[in-house]
């Protein structure tokens, strides 16, 4: 377990992305109690300088005495470099919090979202797992409608912005739409197809059974994290030309009938939501609306006249912020109360 400090010495693995960079910042403006930060990327980064409130700080190459005097490590370095560094970061003593795939559905690992199961993370033994940024989201609006009036299934179409990709995907948007103004022609290198002025259903890869493993990921880490598998959960996900932000459109049904404003009143005072609910003035949340924020927008919210107990709802969440960053910091502040 993590000792209680007045500061403490952080690191973040892959420092150089787009959620690396991310969590340096989400530090900085939660103002964590960091007594010192180290950074830490793959060889090619190493020597490289980020800004880290008034220095700049060198970006260094992992070895296996990295993490030697470290605390709590933040790693955002994908799944194949966590399998590998993670349990020796642990295995130093620092507390890893870790953003990929990797240790999400190990069953020695808890996987948390602090809004709605913080109570798992009295049994980590040195891992923590980030849930998938899709899930985040829907699961931090979920959790206070489950206890309300209990799930008994969720359909979610999720909207999900290129930067899940990563800054690549991010740069391929952009260099697209100025090839598309320009009359050039189109490359894609990062997906399989245009994604400027597209959507693509199509969110890592197709299993056997039809589904993509992030529609997967949703099914299955919403019933680790809910600590309930009687819930139903099927889910689509798409790709849209979107820079940040994810939206998600569900549908819920529940054992006990809710009406929308029970709903938006339950929500209304659910920690890390915002409801942003007045369609007759076109209020609703958009991307643009959750950018940079730290709370999930819910909006449009209404009965599902199809079914005796239906809602239907649609959530943004900034996928850089509450889908990876945030939520890691989160972590670290609940483990040092």
């Amino acid at each position: 377990m993590l000792k209680k400090k007045g500061s403490y010495v952080v690191a973040v693995v892959g420092a150089t992305g787009a959620v690396g960079q991310e969590m340096i910042q989400t530090l900085i403006q939660r103002d964590f109690p960091v007594d010192r930060l180290r950074l830490f990327a793959s060889e090619r980064s190493e020597g490289k300088e980020l800004e880290y409130r008034d220095k700049k700080l060198r970006v260094e190459k992992i070895t296996e005495d990295s993490f030697k005097g470290i605390d709590i490590a933040l790693f955002s370095a994908g799944a194949e470099r966590s399998k590998i560094w993670a349990p020796i970061a642990a295995k130093s003593g620092c507390v890893v919090i870790d953003n990929s795939s990797q240790w999400r559905m190990d069953p020695e690992v808890p996987l948390v979202v602090p809004e709605v199961n913080p109570y798992d993370l009295s049994w980590h033994k040195g891992i923590i797992a980030n849930p998938n940024c899709s899930t985040i989201q829907m699961v931090v609006v979920l959790k206070p409608i489950h206890d309300a009036a209990k799930i008994k299934r969720v359909v979610v179409t999720t909207f999900q912005a290129v930067s899940g990709t990563g800054m690549k995907a991010m740069d391929e948007l952009m260099q697209q739409t100025s090839d598309i103004m320009n009359f050039k022609e189109i490359r894609t290198n990062v997906y399989p197809y245009q994604i400027a002025f597209n959507v693509l259903p199509h969110i890592d890869k197709f299993l056997e059974n039809g589904y993509t493993k992030e529609e997967m990921k949703m099914v299955n880490e919403t019933k680790k994290i809910m600590g309930d598998n009687t819930v139903k959960v099927t889910a689509t996900t798409v790709r849209v030309p979107v820079f940040r932000g994810h939206s998600e459109s569900l549908n819920i049904e529940t054992e006990k009938k809710l009406s929308a404003n029970e709903a938006r009143a339950i929500l209304s005072e659910a920690r890390g939501v915002l409801v942003y609910d007045a369609p007759e003035k076109n209020i609703y949340p958009m991307p643009l609306t959750a950018a940079d924020k730290d709370d999930t927008y819910v909006g449009r919210i209404r009965e599902d006249e199809s079914i005796e107990c239906g809602l239907n709802m649609w959530i943004v969440s900034d996928n850089l912020r509450k889908g990876a960053a945030l939520n890691a910091v989160q972590i670290a502040e609940e483990l040092i109360k």
